[in-house]
């Protein structure tokens, strides 16, 4: 199943300037290697070198942030 994402202005430069893309994946993680496999260079601008969220990005699932759900583990 086709997962529409949002793009912030910040990061448009990597999908060519658009504002909303379609991946797939059951979990954010999948959904990010998804988007990596599309668009690279996208993973490094989101998770840090231990690979979780970096500090100052949010992902938002349905209006809700992964961070109190189970991050890149969330199920989407």
């Amino acid at each position: 199943m086709a997962i529409e994402v949002k793009i912030p202005s910040l990061l448009r430069r990597l999908t060519n300037g658009l504002k909303a893309v379609h991946a797939s994946g059951g979990t954010v993680a999948q959904v990010l290697d998804d988007l990596e496999s599309k668009y690279p260079g996208f993973k490094e601008r989101i998770l840090n070198a231990d690979s979780g969220l970096n500090q100052f990005v949010a992902i938002y699932l349905n209006d809700e942030d992964i961070r109190f759900l189970k991050e890149l583990d969330t199920a989407v």
